[in-house]
């Protein structure tokens, strides 16, 4: 798995707040390995196209789950032109004016062109780690996909080789003008917390541990 920072590039320059990007692969990795879901953008017939998936990084890999009927996975044969979103939001920013609201976050872009992942082997390493991306563990204690799922499942490759995080943290940034205003400034955190596992009304197992201790990375 590559180290070195990955180049920026002009998709991947902000034309504004460039303080906040970083192109360092650990934290982009971090996100994307901590973020749920992935919105995958396109274009078809002239017109943008986005769409909310699965996803998981493998190495220096991202793939993404989707439906041998979608239209992104026919224009994915011969390669397609992508981007690929994912946001982590941390906290709401509250500011005594409307103008310096804001919210903290951590959003990871990818640009490339996604393929179709048709090696047998690729696409259950693939599909085995997007549930694992999902729930850690779960691939060990779920059945694989037979013929006929597997057939209606598609699996893209994409490679993490142009891709920038960018992300905001801190407090409140008002002017020093509006210090007096007496309304309520700061931050309201958030954070995704997951409740009790149901299980299903037939299940006569016990509780997994990946699930009775479950968190995100």
């Amino acid at each position: 798995m590559a180290t070195d920072p990955l180049v920026p590039t002009a998709r991947t320059t902000p034309t504004r707040k460039r303080d906040r990007t970083t192109y360092d692969r650990t934290p982009i990795n971090a996100v994307l390995d901590e973020a749920l879901i992935c919105h995958l953008g396109y274009v078809v017939d002239g017109a943008p196209v986005v769409v909310p998936t699965i996803h998981a990084r493998h190495g220096d890999v991202l793939y993404l789950h989707g439906s041998t009927g979608a239209r992104v996975a026919r224009l994915a044969d011969g390669g397609v032109p992508v981007t690929a979103v994912v946001t982590v939001l941390d906290a709401l920013v509250l500011a005594r004016s409307q103008f310096h609201h804001s919210m903290n976050y951590r959003s990871v872009a990818v640009h490339g062109v996604a393929h179709l992942v048709t090696d047998p082997a690729e696409r259950a390493t693939a599909l085995a780690a997007v549930v694992e991306h999902v729930a850690p563990g779960r691939a060990a204690e779920s059945r694989p996909g037979d013929r006929q799922e597997l057939a209606a499942t598609a699996v893209l490759r994409l490679p993490l080789d142009e891709a920038v995080l960018k992300q905001r943290s801190g407090q409140v940034d008002d002017d020093e003008a509006d210090f007096a205003l007496p309304h309520w400034a700061g931050l309201l955190p958030v954070h995704t917390t997951f409740g009790t596992p149901e299980p299903a009304p037939e299940i006569d197992a016990p509780l997994p541990a990946h699930l009775s201790d479950y968190r995100r990375p």
